[in-house]
């Protein structure tokens, strides 16, 4: 086995946004049945070594791909679009509007119902731009586009964390 750079590639997988997560889950799957360090325990300590870091490599990838947010990231990054989260934070205007007027909802969200109400908002929001982001990606080749989106994303996956606390407060 030869251990690729690329997470698709080391996957057997095209370059896109559209994946079909069994596919991924089995060729997890598969790479893992080959690199498992158990399986060179008769080959020495350097053999185990490299199959662990195998392991590693085969995991890490996995966590990216089976994600739609960081497969749509990384996939940006491939094509020269990194997203630079950390010195690139402007967004929209609107998109901010909406994000306070969420915050707000949610501050003043008075039981579970409510707090239900807006998750299902948020996520319908959230598929949205997952479907804008493929799009950009697999048939647009607009990486710089979906950087965009793909940091409102990473906006919206906080902001649905924090919903997911507000509920397991509530007993949900």
């Amino acid at each position: 086995m030869r251990l690729d750079d690329n997470d698709f590639k080391l996957f057997g997988l095209p370059e896109r946004q559209a994946q079909e997560r069994v596919e991924i889950d089995a060729r997890w799957k598969a790479l893992q049945a080959q690199v498992h360090p158990d399986k060179f325990a008769a080959e020495g300590a350097s053999s185990q070594r490299l199959a662990m870091q195998w392991a590693v490599r085969v995991n890490e990838a996995y966590q990216r791909l089976r994600d739609p947010l960081q497969r749509a990231a990384y996939l940006c990054e491939l094509r020269g679009v990194p997203l630079l989260v950390n010195e690139n934070t402007r967004m929209p205007t609107a998109f901010l509007m909406e994000q306070m007027s969420w915050r707000e909802a949610l501050d003043e969200a008075d039981g579970l119902a409510a707090v239900e109400a807006l998750d299902a908002e948020v996520a319908q929001r959230e598929r949205g731009l997952l479907a804008d982001v493929q799009r950009l990606l697999d048939e647009a080749d607009d990486a710089p586009a979906a950087a965009e989106q793909v940091r409102a994303l990473m906006f919206i996956a906080r902001f649905r964390a924090d919903i997911d606390k507000r509920l397991d407060a509530l007993g949900q």
